[in-house]
C-alpha cells in the first residue's frame, strides 16, 4: 500500500503489537488521545504523523484522515465495565466518526477491532466449561448474530453495524476483527478461556497486515491465535484474508509455561482480562479491567 496508515489508539496494546510486528512495514500516521513516548513511535514516523486527539472530534478525526488509504480502528473505552456514557461516547459516537471521516475521505479499507464481548452471550451455563476444551464442538463462525455480554459487547456490536452501513453505503471494505484474549509470549496463565481465544502478539499484528493487504468487502472474522482448543472459528480470517497463525496455546502448559519441542512466541507477559469468574476451573483468572484497545 502506496499510502499512509491510519492507526486510531496506537499508544494501547493491541496498538503497541500491531507496530511492533509491522511498524517498518507501513508509512504510519499514529492517532492516541495522548501523547506516544518515543519508545512507541516507529522509526520514520515523525511528529507530523502523531495526532493527539479525541476520536470524538469531527475536525481532528478528518485530518488525520487526509490523503490515508486504510485505517486500524482501535480507539474506544477498553473497560468491559465501562458506563453508558462511556461507551456511547467514545465506542458508539468515535467510531461513527472515524467511519464516516474514513468514508468520505475516500479510504479504501477499514479494520475495526471489535471484541469477544460482542458475542460474549453465547458463553452460556449449559455450554460451560466444556466450550472451552478441545472434544467440544461448538463453534462461532462470524456467521451468527452478536449477542453481547456486557455494555462494551453492546459498543463493539454497534461497531460492526455501522462497519455494514459505510461498506454498504459509501463502497469501503471493512473488516471487523473480533479479537480474543491478547498477550506476549504466552497465553494467559492458568485460564482455560483466555487459553482458548489466544492471540500472541505476532499472530496480532500478522492478522491486521493481513487486513490491510487483502481485498473484501464486509466481513467479520475473529481474531485468535491457531490454538487446538478454540470455539471460533478461523477459517473465514484465511480464506478471505489470508491469515496464517503460527501460535497455539497448546504448545504451553496451563501454567504458561512452554512445552519442549513446541514453536513458542517467546517475550514477556503482557496479560489481558477477560470475562472473569470461576467456573469449574474454567475462568480461574481474575476479572480485571486491563486495556485492549488502547486510546
Amino acid at each position: 500500500m502506496d499510502e499512509p496508515v491510519l492507526l486510531t489508539g496506537a499508544g494501547g496494546r493491541v496498538g503497541q503489537a500491531i507496530l511492533r510486528g509491522i511498524g517498518d512495514d507501513y508509512e504510519w500516521r499514529l492517532l492516541d488521545r495522548e501523547p506516544l513516548p518515543a519508545a512507541k513511535v516507529p522509526a520514520g514516523v515523525t511528529d507530523a504523523d502523531c495526532f493527539v486527539a479525541d476520536i470524538t472530534d469531527p475536525r481532528a478525526v478528518r485530518e488525520a484522515m487526509h490523503d490515508v488509504g486504510a485505517v486500524i480502528h482501535l480507539a474506544g473505552d477498553p473497560r468491559k465495565t465501562a458506563p453508558w456514557d462511556s461507551v456511547i461516547r467514545n465506542n458508539i459516537d468515535g467510531t461513527q466518526v472515524v467511519m464516516r471521516a474514513a468514508a468520505e475521505a475516500g479510504v479504501e479499507k477499514l479494520a475495526f477491532a471489535s471484541s469477544n464481548h460482542a458475542v460474549g452471550g453465547y458463553e452460556t451455563d449449559e455450554r460451560l466449561p466444556d466450550l472451552y476444551r478441545v472434544e467440544d464442538d461448538y463453534r462461532l463462525d462470524g456467521n451468527e448474530l452478536p449477542r453481547p455480554g456486557n455494555l462494551y459487547g453492546v459498543s463493539k456490536a454497534t461497531g460492526e453495524f455501522l462497519g455494514r452501513y459505510y461498506h454498504d453505503e459509501y463502497g469501503m471494505g471493512v473488516v471487523c476483527v473480533r479479537i480474543g484474549n491478547l498477550t506476549k509470549g504466552h497465553p494467559p496463565r492458568e485460564y482455560e478461556r483466555g487459553q482458548a481465544m489466544w492471540l500472541s502478539h505476532r499472530d496480532c499484528a500478522h492478522l491486521f497486515d493481513c487486513c490491510l493487504r487483502a481485498e473484501y468487502g464486509f466481513e467479520i472474522v475473529y481474531g485468535i491465535s491457531d490454538n487446538d482448543r478454540k470455539y471460533y472459528e478461523i477459517d473465514r480470517a484465511r480464506e478471505v484474508l489470508g491469515y496464517d497463525p503460527q501460535d497455539n496455546s497448546a504448545n504451553y502448559t496451563f501454567e504458561g509455561e512452554p512445552k519442549p519441542g513446541t514453536d513458542a512466541a517467546g517475550g514477556p507477559d503482557a496479560s489481558e482480562g477477560g470475562r472473569g469468574g470461576d467456573r469449574d476451573g474454567a475462568r480461574s483468572k481474575a476479572d480485571t479491567d486491563v486495556p485492549t484497545d488502547g486510546a
